[in-house]
C-alpha cells in the first residue's frame, strides 16, 4: 500500500474523501511524481479495507480535478495537472495574504482563520 494513504477510521471525514486528500497532497507535495502508478482500484481497495465504489469515488474525482489520470488498463498515474492545483492554491494564499495586511490583522490570527476554514 502506499505510505501516503493512511485512513482514520474515527473521522467524520468520509473514506473516499480521505483517499483522495491523500493522493491530492502527495502529488502536489512532490511526494508522488508526475507519472506515478497509483494502485489498482480492486489493489487499493482490498489494502484500505474499504469497498471498491470508496476507492472508484476518489479516483474519480482525483481525475475530474486533473489531478490523475487514467491511461485505460494500463492504470491511473498522477498527472502533470496536479501542479496546476498548486498554483492555484498557492495564487489563493497570495490573494488570502494580501487581505490580510490589508485589514492590519496580526499573522496569528490570519493563520487561526484559515484553520477554522480547513476544519468546517
Amino acid at each position: 500500500m502506499p505510505g501516503f494513504i493512511e485512513l482514520d477510521p474515527s473521522s467524520k471525514v468520509p473514506p473516499y474523501e480521505q483517499i483522495r486528500s491523500a493522493v491530492a497532497n502527495a502529488a502536489a507535495n512532490g511526494d508522488i511524481p508526475v507519472g506515478f502508478r497509483l494502485p489498482t482500484v480492486r489493489a487499493l481497495a482490498g489494502e484500505l479495507e474499504v469497498a471498491v465504489n470508496t476507492v472508484a469515488r476518489a479516483y474519480r474525482e482525483l481525475e475530474q480535478a486533473g489531478v490523475v489520470e487514467t491511461r485505460g488498463r494500463s492504470g491511473t498515474f498522477v498527472a502533470a495537472g496536479g501542479d496546476a492545483q498548486r498554483e492555484e492554491a498557492v495564487s489563493a494564499a497570495r490573494d488570502y495574504a494580501d487581505v490580510i495586511s490589508r485589514l492590519g490583522l496580526e499573522r496569528g490570527e490570519a493563520l487561526d482563520i484559515v484553520r477554522a476554514a480547513l476544519e468546517r
